[in-house]
């Protein structure tokens, strides 16, 4: 007892420090993301540039007009682009974990990047953009939503009521509605299946300005939603009869969980594609620093999640410049090695 107490309060002691670092280490994360590239950029250069820019600054620089474009119409937004689904989906990691007492959640494993993309493609083939720029999003989170309500149908009809198990419902359910994704691409337009493959194994090159407000606001509602709720998914974890003991509606407050989850991932999947594993791996290495409770894991892996797909971005860029490698290949060889490390150390 005075073990965990001691563990407990050296972890809370460690908190501000650690999110003091992660701040900094974003930072020069970002200004690496952008400076990095085909063209290099410095960092004056970059900071200059977004300066001005954003808030009317009147740095005076010898960069050209390209560089200023580079950095300020393609790069930045890309890189705030990685930032939010990094974020995104490091918060719907830790959430599934809790309500769903398993450490294997994640959103990629559970089925809900599947719904994401197979809402998104049938927009982006077949139904066109009849709502404009939110049609990709809406139908992405309808999508991912549908996912998420199949994996609880599967998970009750099939009596899969372990958390184990119902990774495995998540799992079939994924391969169901991907296999259905796969025959909306052969049915659509060849012209455009170039486009949509290449988007289904992850990537940032599509970020613009203009849409990422949605990300964004998408992040900071549904990122309070959870930062308010830290308390229940912490009762969560210990169990539902401990948690339905303290006043919580457990089956109401997961299925809450689900619908965030759904709506986070259904809007990152829209504008960044299928990046899985971010969901899995952030939320473990975050426990190990700041400990388990919630107010401090969310905000820890929304941050750790930012940084973490600012690097596998910049490693998806420069590993076989000037090819723009999909990023979800990079966060797949870094989730997958991640999972078989975490089955062993749970079999240990």
């Amino acid at each position: 007892m005075f073990r965990a107490a001691a563990a407990r309060s050296r972890q809370s002691a460690v908190y501000p420090v650690a999110m003091i670092c992660g701040w900094a280490v974003l930072l020069v994360s970002l200004s690496m993301a952008v400076s990095v590239g085909a063209v290099s950029i410095p960092f004056a250069t970059v900071w200059g540039v977004v300066l001005n820019n954003a808030f009317g600054a009147s740095f005076e620089g010898d960069w050209s007009a390209g560089r200023e474009a580079i950095v300020w119409d393609i790069r930045f937004p890309r890189a705030l682009l990685a930032c939010f689904v990094g974020a995104g989906l490091a918060m719907v990691g830790a959430s599934l974990q809790a309500v769903t007492r398993n450490p294997l959640a994640d959103p990629h494993l559970l089925g809900i990047s599947a719904g994401g993309a197979f809402g998104a493609i049938l927009a982006l083939l077949h139904t066109g953009l009849f709502l404009g720029l939110l049609t990709v999003p809406l139908l992405a989170f309808a999508g991912a939503l549908g996912a998420t309500l199949l994996v609880l149908a599967v998970s009750q009809f099939a009596a899969a009521t372990s958390a184990d198990r119902l990774v495995l419902a998540g799992v079939a359910v994924s391969f169901i509605v991907m296999s259905m994704a796969n025959v909306l691409i052969f049915l659509g337009d060849p012209r455009a299946t170039h486009t949509v493959v290449f988007w289904m194994l992850g990537g940032l090159g599509l970020a613009q300005w203009d849409q990422l407000v949605f990300p964004l606001l998408i992040l900071v509602f549904c990122g309070v939603y959870l930062r308010i709720h830290a308390e229940n998914l912490n009762a969560m974890t210990v169990g539902d009869e401990t948690a339905a003991t303290l006043g919580l509606n457990v089956a109401r407050f997961r299925l809450s969980i689900f619908f965030i989850g759904a709506l986070i991932t259904g809007v990152m999947v829209a504008f960044s594609g299928i990046i899985g594993f971010v969901g899995l791996m952030v939320p473990h290495i975050v426990r190990l620093i700041v400990g388990g409770d919630y107010a401090r894991v969310l905000p820890a892996s929304a941050l750790l999640g930012a940084v973490f797909l600012l690097w596998a971005d910049i490693v998806a860029r420069t590993v076989m410049a000037p090819e723009d490698m999909p990023i979800g290949i990079v966060t797949g060889l870094a989730g997958g090695t991640f999972f078989v490390w975490l089955l062993r150390r749970r079999q240990r």
